[in-house]
């Protein structure tokens, strides 16, 4: 369903397991930062107001997300700890030349979006399978159905402000490169390094 073209490696959540603390700081911050970036899109682009609609709707969603991850940091009698740079994002952000003109900028952003959402809702998916903290997996679980909705929203999008054959090649050029990424990444309790 998600297209991805290099599965995590399940023993990723063995990594995880060792400190659930930290998985839980990141994420949380991969929240935040979701919210920050259906934000990004209403200010950078105000004219598409069905854009702006689910954009407000999923700052919203993201922060509560958000809320959600940070109470269970608390429960755990921890606090949030520091943000760190997401590898796997810095990388992926290089493939898409910056120019262009404003419909293209559009959607290589809602591209890399989908991308990222699709890889959450992976990795969560195996978080929901294979954690030992059943409660833990199944909060996992209900993030995951949100987070392939988020997905495929954004391909949406990018499909129907783009020119849909264009986009669906970019989009399939954008998967093989980033299995190549991933080929590198697995190997740290963060979501998607």
């Amino acid at each position: 369903m998600l297209g991805l073209k290099l599965p995590t490696d399940p023993r990723w959540v063995n990594i995880v397991e060792k400190n659930i603390d930290e998985i839980l700081t990141d994420h949380a911050y991969c929240e935040q930062k979701a919210a920050s970036t259906a934000i990004s899109l209403i200010v950078s682009f105000p004219e598409y107001p069905e854009l702006i609609e689910e954009m407000i709707a999923l700052s919203r969603e993201e922060m509560g997300h958000f809320k959600m991850v940070h109470d269970r940091i608390l429960a755990r009698g921890k606090t949030l700890g520091r943000d760190r740079k997401d590898e796997y994002v810095l990388q992926l952000v290089t493939f898409f030349p910056k120019g262009g003109s404003r419909t293209t900028q559009l959607v290589h952003r809602l591209l890399y979006a989908a991308l990222i959402e699709a890889r959450s809702c992976e990795r969560f998916r195996l978080l929901s399978e294979e954690l030992e903290d059943k409660e833990l997996a199944e909060f996992y679980h209900k993030l995951m159905v949100s987070e392939a909705s988020h997905y495929t929203m954004f391909l949406k999008f990018a499909r129907q402000y783009g020119v849909k054959s264009e986009v669906d090649k970019k989009w399939e050029d954008l998967l093989t490169f980033e299995s190549e990424i991933m080929k590198n990444l697995g190997d740290k309790e963060l979501i998607h390094g």
